[in-house]
């Protein structure tokens, strides 16, 4: 079977409703009730909110490439491009600038059009540095193939598996012409579908040496900043395609290889949508759980090595803090360290585990967290 892009009829997509209704109607749903519920919370925590939705967007997007970022970076960049005055805010790189420019300027500025200047200019942001890892790629600029068609392969050399070859290069300028005078051209397809048809025309025609998947997801929030109306994101879309992303490439490839009829992909689209806004209610009670603690720690006046180590007990930290992770972090001695989680403890900030001697540890107290 050719690949999709070759198929007479593309890209005319076309998709069975029926099929899509019940799924749909469910999501649209949870949309409705996640917005009014983040709604009430009040400015501050939704900026906390956004702020931690969109760290995890950032950061599982591009970990879906296989590129991991560092979790305070992003969120010192995203809180600094949002007027956020947060503790434990640390020094950016640009590559990490880079892509949170990116990925803001897609939700933020939802209601601006999508031009190629646009895309370029998300790519240019995506690869400061002309390179993509070790290797350098051409920047800002669609590809060309001068190395041979762009291809998604697999497996030990000269027995790879093509998942997927792209339309060549000479193709590019028109086919992101005609996606688009799609995208932003009138239409009564619900925003969702739109969304996931977004997600799959781009990273069909895949104009770029490397960071496609990631400006596609791109695209696709900014459709879905559309369907809601709002910039302020309390879902992450990216964080639940990293959860599946095995399933997520196979849709993609599975696809790949079809017909224009693309009800498989936009369904499971949707449902892996209504999934992440279901998630998002561990973001509500992540940001209410920081909202307590750091109401008790502004009242015990933390000092500047407490503050940071408790912001990175806040933002995805591993296992349980001890000493010698605490000076680490804090970048101090072990009695330093030792006299600072004394001073937690007596806060009712930190609490013992069981656990004594050379294997004691501390975690953040129960109490901070709401029921």
């Amino acid at each position: 079977m050719p690949w999709i892009h070759e198929h007479t009829d593309w890209p005319n997509f076309f998709w069975d409703d029926n099929a899509l209704i019940v799924d749909l109607a469910d999501c649209r749903f949870r949309q409705g009730k996640l917005i009014g519920k983040m709604t009430a919370l009040g400015f501050d925590l939704q900026r906390e909110a956004s702020l931690s939705t969109l760290t995890n967007d950032i950061i599982k997007s591009s970990a879906i490439e296989g590129e991991q970022l560092n979790r305070d970076e992003v969120r010192s960049s995203v809180a600094r491009r949002l007027g956020m005055d947060m503790a434990g805010m640390v020094p950016t790189n640009r590559h990490v600038d880079g892509v949170v420019e990116m990925m803001l300027d897609a939700t933020q500025n939802y209601h601006e059009t999508l031009t190629k200047d646009r895309l370029l200019a998300w790519h240019a942001a995506l690869f400061p540095t002309g390179r993509s890892g070790m290797h350098k790629i051409r920047t800002g600029i669609w590809r060309d193939d001068q190395g041979g068609p762009m291809q998604v392969v697999s497996g030990p050399f000269g027995r790879e598996t093509v998942h997927f070859e792209a339309p060549g290069a000479p193709r590019i300028d028109d086919e992101i012409s005609a996606f688009i005078d799609w995208f932003e051209g009138p239409s009564t397809i619900d925003p969702v579908i739109r969304a996931a048809i977004a997600h799959f025309w781009f990273v069909t025609i895949h104009p770029f040496d490397d960071g496609n998947g990631r400006i596609a997801r791109a695209i696709a929030d900014l459709a879905l900043a559309r369907a809601d109306n709002n910039s302020t994101r309390f879902y992450s879309m990216s964080t639940r395609i990293e959860a599946e992303r095995r399933d997520y490439y196979a849709q993609l490839e599975r696809q790949q290889r079809a017909t224009p009829d693309i009800t498989e992909w936009i369904s499971w689209f949707v449902t892996c949508l209504g999934r992440a806004i279901e998630a998002a209610d561990e973001t509500l009670e992540s940001v209410l759980k920081k909202a307590r603690i750091w109401d008790i720690a502004n009242k015990a006046g933390l000092n500047a090595r407490q503050t940071l180590v408790l912001n990175r007990m806040l933002e995805g930290f591993k296992g349980h803090m001890n000493t010698s992770k605490y000076a680490k972090i804090a970048k101090c001695s072990n009695d330093t360290a030792l006299r600072d989680i004394q001073s937690l403890l007596d806060a009712g900030i930190l609490q013992k585990n069981s656990s004594g001697g050379r294997s004691t540890s501390y975690r953040l107290i129960e109490s901070s967290v709401p029921d």
